[in-house]
């Protein structure tokens, strides 16, 4: 089972990508949590640029949701939303059908942000994406600064990340 994880910060110590690394580490067996790290290399969204040949970066991000059996996200927030750059890679799967029944978690690093979540949420629900609540957490890492292995030898934090991960797997695997 292939599952992609994206984080919607460009950041490279960022507690979301932070997160998203651990689940990598804690992953059940038979399931790869890949970090797709494309997201900022995405020309901005132009529909006039989505026809036959749309640009090398969008083809290669669509590819990789499509090669998914699911996807976890973890986003700041940024003036009550999503960052632009995980808002602009969303705009260019819109239409392509990627996320259509496509199980889908959400790691929320700071529980404060709430508007992130849910704007998140609404437009993921919107794609037909199939949110799994039971996989879909906060986990408080918000100005703590810790890196993966941080993450990792916070048994709570890492206790509440590997159950999420082996919830969504099993509910993927349940299909």
């Amino acid at each position: 089972m292939r599952i992609l994880a994206i984080s919607g910060s460009l950041r490279g110590a960022s507690s979301n990508t932070q997160a998203l690394r651990a689940l990598t580490s804690l992953a059940p067996a038979g399931v790869e949590v890949v970090l797709y790290e494309g997201i900022g290399e995405l020309p901005h969204f132009n529909p006039d640029m989505d026809g036959d040949a749309p640009p090398g970066a969008v083809v290669h991000f669509r590819a990789a949701l499509a090669g998914a059996d699911g996807v976890v996200f973890s986003s700041p927030e940024y003036a009550h939303g999503v960052p632009g750059v995980l808002k602009n890679a969303l705009d260019w799967v819109v239409g392509s059908g990627e996320f259509a029944e496509k199980p889908v978690a959400i790691v929320n690093a700071s529980p404060r942000a709430v508007h992130a979540l849910a704007s998140l949420t609404e437009t993921l629900t919107m794609m037909a994406a199939r949110i799994v609540p039971e996989a879909s957490i906060a986990v408080p890492l918000l100005g703590r600064a810790l890196p993966e292995g941080g993450i990792l030898a916070d048994a709570e934090i890492a206790d509440a990340l590997g159950k999420a991960i082996a919830d969504f797997a099993r509910t993927i695997g349940r299909g």
